[in-house]
């Protein structure tokens, strides 16, 4: 099927769903983490495809892939795990295998200034201590219980949100002392954060996979998609926003 679409062009294979001026709309859904590189890639895209128009829509991976499993329409799924990316697949809602892309490893990150002096990820034991993660069916959840468990972390968070994003909002706010979010979104909040690195991150690795929906009613533009998350510069725009290349 991808040697179809490579001998066509975008434009031609557009149909269905248009912008209000003109443009096909692509529908993309994203995990919450790749909110800035997927951002950035938009304006790349549109401006090589201009007759399209992307939409981009961001949340817990689970949420999302629940969606597609009811019908939601769309054209991309990017998923921050393999396991979430496999309940589309399974289904055979996929119009061919996913792709991984990137890799995100998680770390603490505490309002400016760290008032609580959280250094460790034990810290987060001490009396009083309040920290954030996601929610378990979401893959930061996932991940975060299974690096407290390495680290012998039993304490519990004091509130778990839908996606990582919303556990970055309660540290900025200051809401918690600490939250549990992936590398790149650390580095994405900047100076509104203070990040603590996780001694067992590395053994805690999410493996980010993207593919095109089979129904899709764009499959020639989401596979350019797809071809430009993948490509050089793609890449490039990843590793800049703290992601890690795929294995």
């Amino acid at each position: 099927m991808r040697s179809l679409l490579a001998g066509l062009t975008v434009a031609a294979l557009l149909s269905g769903c248009s912008a209000g001026d003109g443009r096909a709309r692509l529908s993309v859904l994203a995990a919450s983490s790749l909110t800035d590189a997927f951002t950035a890639l938009k304006a790349t895209y549109e401006q090589q495809h201009p007759s399209v128009e992307v939409v981009l829509s961001f949340d817990s991976s689970a949420i999302l892939a629940q969606q597609v499993i009811e019908g939601a329409p769309a054209d991309v799924l990017a998923t921050a795990d393999e396991p979430t990316m496999a309940t589309v697949a399974d289904k055979q809602l996929l119009a061919g295998d996913p792709v991984d892309f990137a890799r995100n490893t998680l770390v603490l990150v505490t309002p400016p200034g760290n008032p609580a002096g959280i250094t460790d990820v034990r810290d987060l034991q001490r009396p009083g201590a309040s920290f954030a993660e996601c929610v378990p069916q979401a893959p930061c959840g996932d991940a975060a219980r299974r690096l407290l468990l390495l680290d012998g972390v039993t304490a519990k968070a004091v509130t778990e949100e839908d996606n990582v994003r919303a556990v970055l909002t309660k540290v900025t706010l200051g809401e918690v002392d600490a939250g549990l979010v992936y590398a790149s979104d650390a580095l994405a909040a900047g100076s509104d954060v203070h990040t603590v690195s996780i001694r067992n991150s590395a053994r805690v690795v999410n493996v980010d996979p993207i593919g095109v929906l089979a129904s899709s009613q764009h499959p020639g533009a989401a596979q350019a998609w797809v071809d430009l998350v993948l490509s050089s510069a793609g890449q490039h725009v990843l590793a800049s926003y703290g992601f890690q290349s795929a294995p």
